[in-house]
């Protein structure tokens, strides 16, 4: 990846929360240069140039040439910002100057590429584990993205950083076992027993013993209303 970008700053003398304020209200921006032994420059950017840097396809790995109040240039990348939690927008920029003869340490996104086998034909599932990886290497030659190829992987299988493959002197930071992607199978929904119906049988000559008993005493009371009355008719 070369240098096509540039990006303008310019020098600003006031620090603190108030003037970077003023700078936002402005239209800019506050930012910070340091880096190569040099000491930290105050700077005001176009926020919107910075954002076209940050969606491109390099994202935050993309070197530019920063020209500083319309002098001479110098190779830098974005290193950190940050953003309005609610709106969004960009509030600060940290920039980093970079020597183009030494190598750095940068992390690269991962890009998942065909279709597995154990989901085509196995029915499993894709699950990508590490998004992004370190590696090392020279300014020019930071790659926008690194490809898997994931189209051989089986239920079971995973690739391991150990599996991917970089050009040139570019060489990987991130520890070699770990997965990158692996196709697992799909768990199956065990659907819950249903509990055995509680027999109703005795519920019947339950309600029949009540009731029979229920008329056997409604009998005995009758006996007792009516012997009751014999008497009564005696006298």
């Amino acid at each position: 990846m070369g240098i096509e970008t540039a990006l303008a700053a310019e020098t600003r003398e006031e620090r603190g929360k108030g003037p970077a304020r003023r700078l936002r209200g402005a239209g800019r921006i506050p930012a910070t240069l340091y880096g190569a032994g040099q000491a930290p420059v105050a700077l005001s950017l176009d926020p919107a140039h910075v954002g076209r840097i940050l969606r491109s396809e390099s994202g935050h790995n993309t070197i530019f040439n920063l020209q500083v109040g319309g002098g001479e240039s110098t190779a830098a990348m974005l290193v950190d910002w940050q953003r309005d939690p609610l709106k969004g927008r960009l509030l600060h920029v940290d920039l980093k100057r970079i020597a183009l003869d030494k190598a750095m340490r940068v992390h690269v996104p991962v890009q998942v590429r065909g279709e597995a086998v154990g989901v085509k034909l196995e029915g499993g599932i894709l699950e990508v584990v590490t998004r992004e990886v370190e590696i090392e290497c020279l300014p020019g030659e930071i790659p926008e993205h690194i490809v898997v190829d994931v189209s051989a992987l089986s239920i079971g299988q995973n690739l391991r950083v150990s599996d991917l493959k970089l050009e040139g002197n570019r060489r990987f930071l991130t520890e070699p076992d770990r997965v990158v992607a692996h196709v697992v199978a799909v768990k199956a929904v065990e659907e819950p027993v249903a509990a055995e119906a509680a027999p109703t049988a005795a519920e019947p000559e339950v309600i029949k013993k009540g009731k029979a008993e229920t008329e056997e005493a409604a009998g005995k009371e009758g006996g007792k209303e009516g012997g009751k009355e014999a008497k009564e008719k005696k006298k």
